[in-house]
């Protein structure tokens, strides 16, 4: 592991600690004292996955294929069955373990949206990455269609200052198709590598919002053919299971095609992560890990279950 690489593992690790001291508990507790692998054994360890917020389903499948390899005489002590847990862990996330094509985009401009909920840490997802993309060499635009919170295009242009990237904005209470149309527009003028796409927090009940969302997609569509190519949506971890409906609600409404989960280092409850794999087909794009541009990451399973562990 290089000198950068094990920079950014301390920075994971750092960031999942309340996650990884509420999951190393609960585990430590089912082999502590255990010599061999027993029936309960295993109820023990499905009550510890369930209440670390790894949800029913996905417990069933890590507790199955650990007692197959059991079975098989693959794991034949403690130690090793803690190692199945872990590496069948990563069989459930490393398929949604899919970069944003940040150093060779496919299209320019490649137009991405972020969508959630208030709160969720839309906005600062933006910035970090537009400073990213910037010390990467590449070309950013960035759209404030949140024409609603009346504090939203204020702390994007705080943001698109510390990367040095312009915004295009209207006035407040605009018309937020209007804000993408223009918006993509510029970033075609100007030969520009990303536009991101700040839009309005908007609960996953309130139908009337997410029609307009699919508006602004529609919009975009017309400007662009094929935009917006990456519909981002950002979720707060310490939402808990409430993600998992959150989740559902976008991508019914919208075809989500990535998610970005901020706020993990705010939380015990990182563990949903693996629920959300399991349950939905969609790649997982970054991790926030803290509030510094760099704790912003790029998924990697590997990685997340060894911070967790």
């Amino acid at each position: 592991m290089g000198k950068e690489a094990k920079g950014l593992f301390s920075r994971l690790r750092t960031g999942l600690s309340r996650s990884r001291e509420q999951f190393s508990e609960k585990i430590e507790t089912v082999f502590i004292g255990k010599k061999e692998i027993d029936e309960e054994t295993f109820e023990d360890l499905e009550e510890a996955l369930i209440t670390s917020d790894i949800g029913f389903e996905t417990t069933q499948l890590l507790i199955e294929a650990a007692k197959n390899s059991v079975r098989r005489k693959e794991v034949g002590d403690i130690d090793r069955l803690q190692e199945a847990i872990k590496e069948e862990m990563v069989k459930v996330l490393k398929p949604r373990e899919v970069r944003l094509p940040i150093e060779d985009p496919p299209i320019a401009p490649y137009v991405v949206f972020f969508m959630g909920v208030n709160g969720a840490g839309k906005t600062t997802t933006i910035g970090k990455l537009a400073l990213d993309l910037k010390e990467k060499g590449k070309k950013v635009l960035l759209a404030a269609a949140d024409t609603f919170r009346a504090a939203a295009m204020p702390q994007l242009e705080l943001w698109s200052q510390q990367a040095g990237v312009d915004v295009i904005s209207h006035k407040d209470g605009s018309d937020p198709s209007a804000v993408v149309y223009d918006a993509i527009q510029a970033a075609q003028f100007r030969r520009t590598d990303f536009l991101l796409v700040d839009t309005a927090g908007r609960l996953h009940t309130r139908k009337n919002l997410m029609e307009e969302l699919k508006k602004m997609c529609r919009i975009a569509d017309k400007v662009m053919r094929g935009a917006p190519h990456e519909k981002l949506l950002v979720l707060d971890a310490t939402n808990g299971q409430n993600a998992i409906s959150q989740t559902r609600m976008y991508h019914e409404a919208v075809g989500v095609t990535g998610l970005a989960m901020t706020k993990l280092d705010s939380t015990s409850k990182g563990g949903i992560l693996l629920q959300i794999a399991h349950e939905f087909d969609i790649p997982v794009r970054l991790i926030g890990v803290g509030e510094s541009p760099r704790d912003l990451q790029t998924f990697n399973a590997a990685a997340f279950v060894d911070a967790i562990f």
